[in-house]
């Protein structure tokens, strides 16, 4: 019996399909190797955060069933007839692959790594599954990395493109402000200049009108008093006394001389010079000082050089910093193909000996379950034999007749017909 059982043991071991077991083992990355990403300050990826985004990647049933579709023909073995592609994965997907993540909830462990194992029969590249696999998860995360640093960047750059045309209308808005005040005060006196040269001028033309009255009565008097030529109130005296006999006089006056004594000749001369005079500017000199002034305003050349500028961006306010991080932004190497996620601390490699079945203990199995059957045919052959014997010899002492009490304790026989 123990031989039958090994013999059936060896028979099952040999016989039966035996079945391959790969695995792949990832570990976080070196601190170096994701410094440039986290350096850029605008993605932060700790290795142990890699490391547990490439293991949700791999347990990812969308990752695992696009690596299928891309890669059929590694899966030729798993499909069957009538089943659709979909249907042959969930097998695969359910059966054959199996991701361990032991050091998930201890970030920086030395336990934290990520295991892919997987289980297949003959003829199946295993280990091209599993290591594809696992290089599909990892590019697909770096991919993922490098869509939303992408998308950061971009969203980073129209921010600041957006401050920047909010600072540049802001520039514009007080460039057009600044112009319109000074246009405002520049009108504003050039009309105050204006109204003090026009009343300047009427000023100017009334002393001229007095001026011509004063003369016309002072020609009066003058001719009255016989003054064709110029002369002094003490000469004028001296004259008269003469006249009248000799008479010495001193005179101290420091009154102004009246103006008929500058003659009739002379004062005739003035009223003609006056009276053809056609502007009364050039007899005040703040004339001329309202005309250069006009002349000023006539151009602004804080407007004209607002005006000419070239770059206006150059003199935005405050856009320094804005510039500097769209520079850098700009400049922002965005390629994460060389991105080292993870570190593969152990590829698949093809098994040097099937997983199962194990044939020296199925053997050794069957030989125990040999044994263990034949001890269990003995004991239940030697049970039956003694049920048997015991039979027998009941039967063998049946002629023999028994007692039986009775009701009033006597005792009967018991006829062995009975």
């Amino acid at each position: 019996m123990i031989l039958a059982g090994g013999l059936i043991g060896a028979s099952y071991a040999f016989l039966a399909t035996p079945q391959y077991e790969v695995s792949a083992v990832l570990r976080p990355a070196a601190i170096n190797d994701l410094d440039a990403l986290n350096r850029s300050g605008i993605y932060q990826l700790s290795p142990a955060d890699a490391l547990l985004k490439v293991g949700a990647s791999l347990e990812s049933y969308d990752t695992r069933l696009a690596f299928f579709r891309a890669n059929q023909n590694l899966f030729e073995k798993f499909v069957r007839p009538g089943q659709t592609l979909e249907q042959s994965f969930e097998a695969f997907n359910r059966n054959s692959i199996r991701l361990t993540v032991p050091g998930a909830d201890k970030k920086g462990s030395l336990s934290a790594y990520v295991k892919l194992q997987m289980t297949y029969s003959k003829d199946i590249d295993g280990v091209a599954i599993v290591n594809g696999i696992v290089d599909y998860a990892i590019d697909d995360e770096r991919k993922q990395i490098a869509n939303d640093v992408n998308v950061i960047v971009k969203n980073r750059l129209n921010e600041i493109k957006g401050k920047l045309n909010s600072a540049r209308a802001n520039y514009y808005v007080n460039k057009e402000a600044k112009i319109a005040t000074l246009r405002e005060i520049d009108s504003v006196k050039r009309a105050q200049l204006q109204d003090e040269l026009k009343a300047l001028r009427i000023q100017l033309k009334a002393l001229r009108n007095d001026r011509v009255n004063q003369l016309k009565e002072a020609i009066g008097i003058a001719k009255s008093l016989g003054i064709q030529k110029p002369t002094t109130p003490s000469a004028f005296g001296e004259l008269v006394n003469a006249r009248s006999g000799s008479m010495v006089r001193t005179e101290i006056n420091n009154q102004q001389t009246p103006l008929y004594f500058m003659g009739v000749d002379a004062l005739k001369s003035e009223l003609s010079a006056l009276e053809l005079r056609q502007s009364d500017d050039f007899t005040d000199p703040r004339v001329s000082q309202i005309a250069k002034e006009l002349q000023l305003l006539a151009s602004n050349r804080e407007i004209e050089i607002l005006n000419a500028r070239k770059n206006e961006d150059l003199f935005l306010a405050d856009v320094q910093p804005l510039r500097a991080e769209l520079a850098r932004l700009s400049n922002l190497n965005t390629d994460m193909t060389g991105l080292k996620l993870v570190a593969v601390d152990q590829q698949a490699l093809e098994p040097l000996a099937s997983a199962s079945p194990n044939r020296l203990l199925i053997i050794v199995l069957g030989l125990f379950a040999g044994l263990v059957l034949g001890i269990f045919i003995l004991l239940s052959r030697f049970v039956f034999v003694a049920n048997s014997s015991d039979a027998r010899l009941v039967a063998t002492d049946s002629s023999v007749p028994l007692l039986q009490p009775r009701a009033q304790g006597g005792a009967v026989l018991i006829d062995s017909a009975r």
